[in-house]
């Protein structure tokens, strides 16, 4: 039999989708379950977390499994992922070996893999998750690479709890300023999921520089047109804020200086105006705020959006916890 993995969005369909959204909601009404009883999942983070580890244990717990987490290279042995090295460096064992062996011991194998911001040709490959689920022999979720599906999860769920139906709802995913370049992954995935619950998107960024992936757009182009919404790029900050429903935000680097950021960086700098403040909400249609977090407040948003009424970042963060209970009860259903 296939394995079936959760890797990204772009794999399951609308009805599929819809389905892990009303399953978590289940949970968030009924926390506890026994669809992981007596089963476990391995938690490989090669980047650090709080909310991704804390809700996958805890979901883990309290669907009746158990989570064993891992940290290759500090409490676990350094992987190679490329085929045909002559592993005389740092790495001790080879992926093939490793997703093998994880594969007898667990039934889940979670992987957490940021890109190493030197050259996006080779980071765009995905090489570490999708190395997984080519060896491993049991389901393999996305905690985060260069997508983040269990994010893009709870984010839907927090707009269909705020806003009820979503179809057409006007969405801008924002990029702001923040210190240091940071993955495209949170924002290629608010693209996707937006565009895929049918809201009419407007990715707004600064310059053409700062437009996402191709990959990432034209998943959003099919999507649009596949359920319905739009999918526009805008530089204009107070055209895509006005009338707008949702304003998302979050930092990303240009993809063309990716490995080059000092030459980027001075564009960068001259972009904090695209921070989220008070006077940009007061364009749009009591429109709801929201962030993936970590935030660093009055950098990416002031503190009083952080702390009004219309921010929904919490929730979101909460409901990392029950997506991701939908997420193991839905792979363990078809294992």
């Amino acid at each position: 039999m296939t394995v079936r993995h959760f890797l990204n969005t772009t794999d399951y369909s609308r009805a599929e989708i819809d389905a892990l959204l009303a399953q978590a909601a289940e949970f968030k009404r009924s926390p506890q379950g026994r669809q992981l009883a007596g089963k476990s999942i391995a938690l490989m983070f090669f980047n650090p977390s709080m909310r991704t580890r804390t809700s996958f244990e805890l979901g883990a717990f309290h669907l009746g499994g158990h989570a064993v987490v891992l940290s290759p290279g500090k409490d676990a042995w350094p992987i190679e992922f490329d085929i045909g090295t002559v592993m005389d460096g740092d790495t001790e064992e080879h992926i093939a070996e490793v997703a093998r062996v994880l594969s007898r011991y667990v039934d889940l194998i979670g992987v957490r893999a940021f890109p190493k911001f030197q050259d996006w040709q080779v980071d765009r490959q995905d090489k570490v998750l999708k190395a997984f689920a080519q060896y491993a022999t049991v389901p393999v979720i996305n905690m985060e690479t260069i997508t983040h599906p269990c994010q893009e999860l709870a984010h839907a769920l927090a707009l269909k709890e705020h806003l009820g139906d979503l179809q057409n709802k006007k969405y801008v995913l924002t990029w702001t300023y923040h210190p240091k370049p940071l993955n495209t992954a949170v924002a290629n995935s608010a693209l996707l999921i937006a565009t895929k619950m049918g809201m009419d998107v407007t990715l707004l960024c600064p310059t053409p520089e700062y437009v996402l992936d191709e990959r990432y757009m034209e998943f959003g182009r099919q999507n649009a047109k596949e359920n319905g919404g739009s999918l526009q790029v805008s530089h204009d900050i107070e055209a895509a804020y006005s009338g707008a429903h949702v304003i998302y935000a979050k930092s990303w680097g240009a993809l063309p200086y990716f490995g080059r950021w000092e030459q980027e960086k001075a564009i960068r700098d001259a972009k904090k105006h695209f921070i989220v403040d008070e006077a940009k909400m007061a364009l749009t249609d009591n429109g709801l705020f929201s962030h993936c977090l970590p935030l660093r407040r009055n950098i990416k948003a002031t503190d009083a959006v952080m702390d009004s009424a219309a921010c929904i970042a919490i929730d979101e963060a909460e409901n990392r916890l029950h997506v991701q209970k939908a997420v193991m009860a839905s792979l363990m259903a078809s294992s």
